[in-house]
């Protein structure tokens, strides 16, 4: 490793401009004559669209139209679809309804796009949208999805009868009911996990231009994925031929998996420009991102764990009503399945499995991923159920896991999943060492004696990321390949760049990837520049989500540097005079072994351009591309310990330590890595402390859409972090990479939770777990 390599702590190139406010991000977009969007929504949960009366309004100042659904039908715009194909275990598929970018006939959830006002300026967007006059007729609401699946429910979309949307299974049914009948225990839980909405620091925007000149459209976005967004807004929503469509996502301010999708934002400012002939833009503020963005989570599961004689788990069994909300979004139909009950197994060596999925329609914000998708779902019913079960039979949470740990590999579980490397109790030892879980009981008697009520809580959790291989995912419904590809440039004084189709939205790209090449070639990583973002500029790339930007983008740019590696070695050799296989890259030099014969980094590279000393046959230029599409998953996992004094007069919760136990796989760069494990935890300890969407049952009203009403953590709210890692290489990438940008948000909620019902002793407390549940829960069990 050498200074700037891989494993060394460099600080982060790209926060200079970040901490500077020189980032570029969509909102800072200018374009000659540019105007502005404001979109009118439907202030209804549920109703049809009688009558938009505009005439008011597109007389006022600076109005330059004021667009429809109706005008986005006659262009043939397509609808917003959702791209993984799931059937129901009865083999019928999905029941997928039509969502328009603009609302044509009838509006479901309060926030839905019902028209585009474009003007010179917001103000005047904003002003001319207020005197625009609609006739809505109202229709009953249903926001829960349990109450959404019962007979004489209000009806979303004709397509799914009940809003169900499908009915879903995985596992072997039978056997898991013959284990838990033939149980020494079994612990039943009903489980919720709560909605939440991403709030990422950036809000979203767009800005769409159409060139009449050269028949070219281009949009500046907040997204993940700019390619897929292309592909997407060409292949499927027709607004444009995707070699005529250029879309870039300069700097994004967080994603958190929110920005992976196409809105109708997006669509309606490449349209609407081409439509009134001037640039769009479109920045939503907050309440709009409340109101708008994807939100997550929403699950209500009842589960059965059983256990034999030896405290051995013999079956789990998992039934989940998952609410998508009023459409479904991209990637929504496999949050509930294939990223979620393939995770059912947890740590733990569980030979049946059964899980039952309803994904259900209602009126709110349509659903889909976010930090975790769905595996900080699974892991919350696995842990928990684990540690109540440790309750229930007397026994060491500790202990029950390593029980059941998986301790050969790789091990297939019964629900698709086959673990390829780990080492889950040195994490779980790890963590109980540094938060010293064996002093607890005196620290919870000292506790006691101040009038304060101690707990701790474990959750040991796994996660599938890396999302990968194409072929398995396309066998599962995915609409599309999960590769990533990468190009290494060696320009001609030995700079470097190299174009990864990965998207850095917090992540810190600019620094780790150009730390393979420091790690590679012995150059400074100033040296090296990271190109991403431009779908003009970086061949098709598939993005960032689901931790796969190391595990899979890092493992294409590996690719590509060992092509480079072996054409300079190759040069190196010819202008050294020297058998090829002699040649070693070191501190930035090409040497021949064992001699004191070298060539510098930057000659070599001159040479390779000025071409006029080169092997037989060789082409001039340095550079070159690759794909890589993994063989696996990558299965990062580890150990958290929550631990909590709560105030029994207050129901507050004040967490005493929070102790992370990760394995990442190798890490490239430690520093990075701590930073993702903290933002995940806080966004972790948010859920289970403070966040939560509340809907109003009747009106369909979003009761927490600002600051205000859905409570975000604070540092006050936030421990310090005691952060360590272990490591077992994955061994189905190069790098040996496993991952890390969600792990906190999966580990942390039930470690959290476990640890606040054992310092008041009562099971049954629902995310977020505020002062006054916790209050409540407390005079329920006394």
């Amino acid at each position: 490793m050498g200074m700037e390599g891989i494993g060394a702590r460099v600080a982060r190139k790209e926060d200079k401009r970040f901490i500077t406010g020189k980032g570029r991000y969509t909102d800072d977009m200018v374009v000659p004559g540019m105007k502005h969007a404001h979109f009118i929504r439907s202030p209804h949960a549920h109703a049809k669209i009688k009558n938009i009366d505009i005439s008011a309004a597109e007389k006022m100042p600076g109005v330059i139209g004021i667009l429809n659904g109706n005008q986005l039908a006659e262009d043939a715009v397509g609808n917003i679809i959702c791209g993984w194909m799931i059937h129901s275990k009865d083999g019928t598929p999905m029941n997928m309804g039509a969502w328009r970018p603009l609302a044509q006939d009838t509006v479901r959830y309060v926030g839905d796009a019902v028209a585009v006002v474009v003007a010179d300026t917001k103000a005047q967007a904003r002003d001319a949208a207020e005197a625009v006059v609609i006739d809505y007729e109202t229709l009953p609401v249903v926001t829960s999805a349990v109450e959404a699946l019962k007979d004489g429910a209000p009806q979303l979309h004709p397509e799914a009868k009940n809003n169900l949307i499908f009915d879903w299974e995985i596992g072997d049914s039978a056997a898991t009911d013959a284990a838990i009948a033939s149980a020494a225990h079994v612990t039943e839980m009903k489980i919720i996990n709560n909605r939440l909405v991403p709030n990422p620091m950036e809000p979203r925007a767009a800005l769409g231009v159409y060139d009449e000149g050269d028949d070219h459209y281009t949009l500046w976005t907040t997204s993940q994925n700019p390619h897929v967004a292309r592909l997407v807004l060409s292949a499927f929503y027709n607004v444009a031929p995707e070699n005529k469509l250029r879309v870039i996502a300069p700097d994004v301010g967080g994603g958190f998996g929110s920005k992976i999708y196409i809105y109708p934002e997006e669509i309606v400012c490449l349209w609407a420009s081409k439509r009134t002939g001037v640039p769009v833009k479109w920045n939503s503020d907050r309440t709009e991102a409340f109101l708008t963005d994807a939100h997550g989570r929403d699950h209500v599961s009842t589960v059965k764990m059983a256990f034999d004689a030896d405290n051995r788990i013999t079956g789990f069994k998992v039934d989940t009503i998952a609410n998508l909300g009023a459409y479904m979004s991209l990637f929504s139909s496999s949050v509930p399945t294939y990223l979620y009950a393939t995770l059912l197994s947890g740590q733990y060596n569980i030979p049946n499995i059964h899980a039952n999925v309803r994904t259900v329609y209602t009126n709110t914000v349509p659903v889909d991923a976010y930090r975790g998708a769905g595996r900080p779902e699974a892991t919350y019913l696995v842990e928990r159920t684990m540690e109540t079960a440790a309750r229930e039979l007397g026994i060491s949470p500790a202990e029950l896991r390593k029980t059941n740990f998986v301790r050969e590999f790789p091990h297939q579980t019964p629900v698709i999943m086959c673990y390829d490397a780990g080492d889950f109790e040195a994490s779980l030892n790890a963590a109980m060492k540094a938060s010293d879980y064996a002093g607890f009981p005196a620290r919870k008697a000292e506790a006691k004696s101040r009038g304060k009520l101690r707990g701790i809580g474990m959750s040991c959790y796994i996660e599938a990321c890396g999302i990968a291989p194409s072929a398995a995912v396309g066998s599962l419904g995915a609409g599309v390949g999960l590769w990533e590809s990468a190009e290494v440039r060696v320009n001609a004084v030995g700079t470097v760049e190299v174009l990864t189709g990965s998207h850095s939205h917090g992540q810190g790209h600019e620094t780790t990837f150009a730390q393979l090449v420091a790690d590679r070639f012995g150059v400074g990583i100033d040296t090296v520049s990271i190109v991403h973002g431009d779908t003009d500029k970086v061949q098709m790339g598939m993005g960032t989500y689901g931790s796969r930007s190391g595990a899979v983008g890092m493992s294409a740019v590996v690719k590509a540097l060992d092509k480079v590696e072996i054409k300079a070695k190759k040069l190196a050799a010819h202008l050294l005079e020297a058998d090829e296989s002699d040649i070693v890259i070191e501190n930035g030099e090409l040497k021949v072994a064992g001699t004191d014969k070298s060539v510098p980094w930057f000659q070599m590279a001159l040479a390779a351009y000025t071409a006029h000393n080169m092997p037989e046959g060789m082409e001039p230029g340095l550079k070159e591309g690759a794909f890589y599409d993994p063989s696996n998953f990558t299965f990062p996992a580890g150990c958290y310990i929550c631990e909590v004094e709560v105030d029994p007069e207050t129901g507050k919760t004040e967490i005493i330590q929070f102790v992370a136990a990760d394995d990442f796989g190798k890490i490239i760069n430690p520093m990075i890595v701590e930073g993702q494990v903290h933002g995940g935890v806080a966004q972790g300890i948010g859920q289970a402390l403070l966040e939560g969407t509340h809907y109003d049952p009747e009106t369909g009203q979003l009761l927490t859409a600002s600051y205000m009403d859905y409570t975000m953590p604070r540092a006050d709210d936030l421990p310090s972090f005691q952060v360590s890692t272990t490591e077992t290489a994955c061994p189905s990438n190069p790098l040996g990479i496993k991952g890390c940008g969600e792990a906190g948000a999966i580990g942390s909620p039930p470690a959290l939770i476990n640890a606040i019902t054992d310092a008041i002793g009562n099971n049954d407390l629902t995310m977020p777990a505020t002062p006054q549940r916790v209050w409540a829960a407390l005079r329920s069990a006394q």
